[in-house]
């Protein structure tokens, strides 16, 4: 049993946090103006991840598992920015911004490089991966109904404060790199729910769904701290409240995260287990767009 459930937690490492033309609902809602450059930053939540199809290499090598249809490129078309660089590549840490990230299929240079003093929208969403919250995942895992995982109940208290201020010092960077630039700092979606659980289709048992949920709001919280640390001004985008109701054990049709076997029929494709399909990537894409909206461009 531990050796199986290491060699899920391996395949779970190598795809997750590493993804198809915008149609969605976000792509159909009126242009807001006054947005020129825009660049995506970050992991693969931000990527919208999948295994096939839609994988795109506009912007990243094709390891990155980045989809055509994530939220930046939803975004991108709505606002119908003339200049849009999407950098999001899956396992990206926050190193990821300021170093080379080698993925299959080549090199994703920093994330940083897309950044320019004419860049006047950011948004960006890191942090999981430092944290190896995949790794986390894989020890809560629970392929027999029997007390036998590793997952250690531990909220990660220090990591997740010592966290902050690496994502701090991500803001910051942005803000030296695009001084006239609006940052929107994004959470993460509700991937597991709050109270019990769906073993065997996903196979995590409830109190271990619950710890991973507290972990994940935990992370979330930090990340509004961030935000609100920034003294140059960066915006939290809440996509977590509005996908409540949306995680791994709703139905087919009404979750936007899939879990371990993660056939996506929302968009029929192979989403990256406990990752946004197209459902989470159109509710994320809608988020951003309501944020965008409610403030004026920076000039």
């Amino acid at each position: 049993m531990p050796r199986r459930r290491g060699l899920i937690a391996t395949l779970l490492g190598c795809l997750m946090w590493v993804p198809a033309a915008v149609t969605g609902p976000a792509a159909a809602q009126s242009p807001a103006p006054g947005y020129h450059s825009y660049v995506a930053l970050g992991d693969s939540f931000q990527a919208d991840s999948a295994i096939l199809p839609g994988v795109t290499t506009a912007f990243v090598p094709a390891g990155c598992a980045q989809v055509s249809y994530d939220y930046p490129h939803q975004v991108a078309a709505a606002l119908g920015v003339a200049d849009f660089k999407d950098a999001t590549c899956g396992g990206a840490v926050s190193g990821s911004m300021t170093g080379p990230q080698p993925v299959l299929g080549g090199v994703n240079p920093p994330q940083f490089s897309r950044l320019g003093r004419d860049t006047d929208l950011v948004t960006v969403g890191i942090g999981g991966n430092d944290l190896d919250l995949i790794g986390l995942i894989g020890r809560c895992l629970a392929l027999l109904p029997l007390p036998t995982t590793t997952c250690p109940h531990d909220p990660m208290t220090d990591r997740i404060a010592a966290e902050q201020r690496v994502v701090e010092g991500v803001l910051a960077g942005i803000h030296q790199r695009a001084p006239r630039a609006r940052v929107l700092l994004v959470d993460y979606l509700a991937v597991f729910p709050e109270h019990g659980g769906c073993w065997p289709y996903v196979p995590i048992e409830d109190q271990d769904m619950a710890y991973l949920h507290r972990v994940l709001a935990a992370v979330n919280t930090m990340l509004a701290g961030a935000a609100a640390a920034d003294p140059r001004g960066t915006e939290l985008v809440d996509t977590y409240t509005p996908s409540i109701g949306h995680d791994v054990c709703q139905s087919p049709t009404v979750r936007w995260t899939e879990g371990l076997l993660p056939l996506s029929v929302n968009t029929l494709s192979v989403a990256v287990p406990f990752h946004p399909n197209r459902a989470g990537a159109d509710g994320q894409a809608r988020a951003v767009l309501a944020q965008v909206r409610a403030g004026a461009p920076v000039r």
